[in-house]
């Protein structure tokens, strides 16, 4: 009796165990189940957004009637750790709308992005500017890529068009690269937080903004081994690669970190990057794209990267010549008051006069970019102001402009270029000086002075040739000087 009742008792736990056990496979099954339909949907999706056959019925009828988009391959950096290790991956479908690839990276790209604006356009005198500015060797050292980023396909269309009229050459040589990026990418724009207590349209203006040079920034990271932001609507310096390229050797040269360097004061223009930080500021832009305004989280990035403090060069290359904003075609009057358009290289150098000036106008502000400017009391003839250059260097053109408003101009000067420098107790200057012309109404202008003084100057000497009552105001010493372009 007694091992029956035991082998009732095993039975019970055996149905029990047995019951526990069904229970279980019919939990995983449902489980399994459900982890199948995800996978299914989430492959269906992905399919649906890759797959070039199904895209070809969500195309817009731009691609079909228009035939102006393609597929796109972007160049990658293989300097970008990010990109190699497939950290936070980052998947942007681009169409390029004109031009051709670059088989190779070039010095420098340059992005700028542009939308349909309510009061005019400024990207083609934009990119003339960009192009005339720049010599044929200049050109051949980077690559403009200019995204269209607006969703109005007829605007699109007209704008391809115009700029194939405009820049036939320069997209056929790899010189300009016109890309587009569809709206499906783009996360929610609308319904965003109110920071700052900005209005809804300024926010989804800026928000939208932020995504723009995220895609476009993304897309030129292996387009050169600098980049450089611009908006549609500035105005470029003369030879500003080449300035570029000297300020560039400068920094590295100081073995410091630097993350950014500004070529303008204003706005989301003239900042320059090294192409293997693209990715990162990509997804900065995009992670945090609605939170503020794109120069600000500019500044964030630049912190973040452990640059504390601003490098901002002076001239600046770059000058804002929009008139209309291109958020609801609000009025714009932001200018540079540090920009220079027939941009001069000034080297490095140390200026002395024996003039005595006026309050805190010395003459190193005649030397420098900016609004500064020399001020001598009553000159005499046989004074002078010299500029000693740090390194020699072979000038090729001088420009100098003295008075202001009419007074206080040089009278009787002339300007000479010396050789060899001295060094006194109070100041510096060359053994030696040649005459290289007069000054006419107050200004000096002279070009290829290279082709008759061909060998490395080491100061520049502003004489005054006869005594005068007027004071003397010397607005700006600029030279240019021989170029040396980067290797590709």
């Amino acid at each position: 009796m007694e091992h029956f009742k035991q082998q009732i008792q095993k039975t019970k736990t055996e149905i029990l165990l047995l019951e526990h056990q069904l229970r279980e496979m019919r939990i995983h099954s449902k489980k399994k189940n459900i982890v199948v339909a995800v996978l299914l949907v989430i492959g269906g999706l992905y399919v649906i957004n890759h797959c070039d056959f199904l895209a070809v019925f969500a195309r817009s009828p731009e691609t079909v009637h228009h035939k102006l988009t393609w597929q796109a391959d972007r160049l990658v950096s293989m300097e970008s750790w990010i990109d190699q290790a497939d950290y936070l991956s980052f998947n942007v479908s681009y169409q390029l709308l004109a031009g051709v690839l670059p088989t190779q990276q070039k010095y420098l790209s340059v992005g700028l992005s542009s939308v349909k604006r309510k009061k005019g356009s400024y990207l083609v005198p934009t990119l003339k500017s960009i192009f005339s500015q720049s010599s044929p060797e200049e050109r051949s050292f980077m690559v403009v890529v200019v995204l269209l980023a607006d969703f109005d396909v007829s605007w699109r269309v007209d704008t391809v068009k115009e700029i194939k009229s405009a820049f036939a050459s320069e997209l056929e040589q790899g010189h300009l690269l016109v890309i587009h990026v569809p709206q499906d990418w783009y996360p929610p724009i609308t319904g965003l937080k109110r920071n700052f207590n900005d209005a809804p349209e300024r926010v989804t203006f800026r928000s939208k903004q932020n995504l723009d040079y995220s895609a476009l920034i993304h897309y030129c990271a292996g387009l050169g081994r600098y980049y450089l932001q611009l908006e549609d609507d500035v105005f470029s310096a003369k030879n500003f690669l080449t300035t570029i390229k000297k300020r560039v050797e400068e920094q590295e040269g100081k073995k410091s970190t630097w993350a950014t360097l500004e070529f303008s004061a204003l706005g989301y223009i003239g900042k320059l990057y090294k192409s293997a930080h693209l990715p990162l500021l990509a997804r900065f832009l995009f992670i945090f794209y609605q939170e503020m305004p794109c120069d600000w989280l500019m500044n964030h990035f630049r912190e973040v990267m452990t640059q504390k403090e601003t490098i901002l060069f002076k001239p600046s290359l770059f000058q804002h010549m929009g008139t209309f904003s291109s958020f609801q075609g609000t009025y714009n009057k932001l200018k540079d008051k540090d920009f220079e358009e027939d941009i001069y290289t000034n080297p490095s150098a140390e200026v002395y006069s024996d003039m005595s000036t006026y309050q805190k106008h010395f003459p190193k502000l005649a030397w420098d970019a900016g609004e500064g400017f020399f001020w001598g009391r009553t000159p005499e003839k046989g004074n002078y102001l010299t500029v000693v250059f740090t390194e020699p260097t072979v000038v090729t053109g001088i420009f100098v402009e003295t008075g202001s408003g009419g007074k206080d101009i040089l009278e009787s000067g002339e300007v000479e270029m010396g050789h060899n420098v001295v060094a006194t107790d109070k100041e510096k200057s060359c053994t030696e000086f040649e005459s290289v012309g007069a000054f006419e109404n107050g200004k000096f202008k002279m070009q290829e002075l290279d082709k008759k003084y061909s060998s490395a100057s080491s100061c520049l000497k502003i004489k005054i040739t006869a005594t005068q009552k007027d004071w003397l105001i010397i607005t700006k010493i600029r030279i240019t000087t021989k170029p040396t372009l980067p290797h590709q």
